[in-house]
């Protein structure tokens, strides 16, 4: 059990004795379960799951509950919310959304995103503290005015479900009649301009003689006409096979030649991690919500446009870069699913006590808060 200590001794038994109850909650399972809102709730949920002193349910009825732990926005989301302060229950936001990251996504994205957001400060205002997936979102958050404490907890990666599985990588090759000699650049995302979706084309356009999968779908009518043109009149060596589970994608992340990333705006990316788990190499965007943990040539490669994107494939794909990925594993190995379900802990119970966490020099929150005082 995870012991947080606290100044005051009234909160100790608090904090470190009793079990709690946390609601997990998101709105409309089934709609979300492609997105990454929805593998954020598989996530949470099986980070939690080896927590012996949280109970967790995702039963919107229940009332026995402590913590409200909510990922969503719609109005359900906002009834929700009012409920739990009726009943005198605590209420965590998880931010997984921000202004930055809606502009540039669906159809109509840019002009609603100011309103968007004046939308997600009122809901994350409910929230007695919020967590966002880095201290980059963190900082996001912070410009908007919220003053209640925000904590930086990664969406975490289940280790034991990535990595070389001689199975999966065959299922993969079958999958797309990959060839010995052929080279693989992979991504994975929805079909946003956001994602970088038309440099990923671009590239393929530039280099025939490359395979570019681009896992992942959005339905095309509700992205604007220039994606989904892209889209649909995109190179013969670009595949877009939809959005694939299982041992196929899990065969890719391990066996692809490299896992391109070319984003220009996310809270973190739980693609990025599932590369870094999976031993991939890893290329991505210079964008600042990688400050921090991922550090261009230390434990991946980073590009700053479209030809510094094509310069660095082609270097990584001919062998003439440093190998990174036993670096880039060590990024995925800290942000293992059960020291996230130790950190969800004490957010909890620091939250129930109405105190502050400390953040560590990275600004996250400590991994082990045993015996810490607040």
């Amino acid at each position: 059990m995870t012991k947080l200590v606290i100044s005051n001794a009234s909160y100790e038994i608090l904090l470190g004795e009793i079990d709690l109850k946390v609601l997990l909650y998101f709105e409309n399972q089934n709609l979300i379960a492609q997105s990454g809102i929805g593998r954020a709730m598989r996530l949470q949920l099986a980070a939690l799951g080896p927590v012996a002193d949280v109970t967790v349910t995702t039963d919107p009825k229940c009332v026995d509950y402590d913590v409200l732990h909510i990922n969503t926005y719609g109005l359900r989301s906002m009834q929700m919310v009012k409920k739990a302060h009726k009943m005198g229950k605590k209420v965590i936001y998880h931010a997984h959304s921000t202004y930055e990251d809606f502009r540039n996504s669906f159809f109509g994205s840019n002009l609603l995103a100011p309103f968007y957001k004046k939308y997600l400060v009122s809901l994350y205002k409910q929230g007695n503290a919020l967590i966002t997936p880095t201290p980059y979102s963190k900082s996001l958050l912070e410009n908007y005015g919220l003053t209640q404490p925000i904590y930086p907890v990664s969406n975490g990666i289940d280790l034991a479900k990535y990595g070389y599985k001689e199975e999966q990588v065959q299922a993969y090759k079958e999958y797309f009649n990959i060839q010995p000699d052929q080279k693989v650049v992979m991504s994975v995302g929805l079909f946003f301009e956001r994602k970088g979706i038309f440099d990923f084309v671009e590239l393929a356009k530039r280099h025939p003689e490359i395979t570019f999968i681009w896992f992942g779908h959005t339905n095309l009518a509700i992205v604007p006409g220039k994606v989904r043109h892209v889209i649909e009149h995109h190179p013969a060596n670009l595949i877009f096979p939809g959005y694939i589970t299982g041992d196929i994608i899990k065969g890719a992340f391990a066996a692809a030649d490299l896992f391109l990333y070319p984003s220009y705006e996310e809270t973190e990316g739980i693609v990025v991690l599932e590369a870094l788990a999976s031993k991939q190499k890893l290329l991505v965007r210079d964008i600042p919500v990688y400050d921090g943990w991922l550090v261009d040539q230390e434990n991946c490669y980073k590009a700053e446009s479209l030809d510094d994107f094509d310069k660095q494939m082609q270097a990584i794909l001919a062998g003439n870069r440093p190998d990174l990925t036993e670096a880039g594993y060590q990024v995925a190995k800290e942000r293992d699913l059960h020291q996230i379900g130790r950190v969800l802990d004490d957010v909890y119970r620091a939250t129930l006590a109405d105190k502050r966490l400390p953040l560590n020099d990275n600004g996250t929150v400590d991994i082990n808060l045993s015996d810490q005082t607040v």
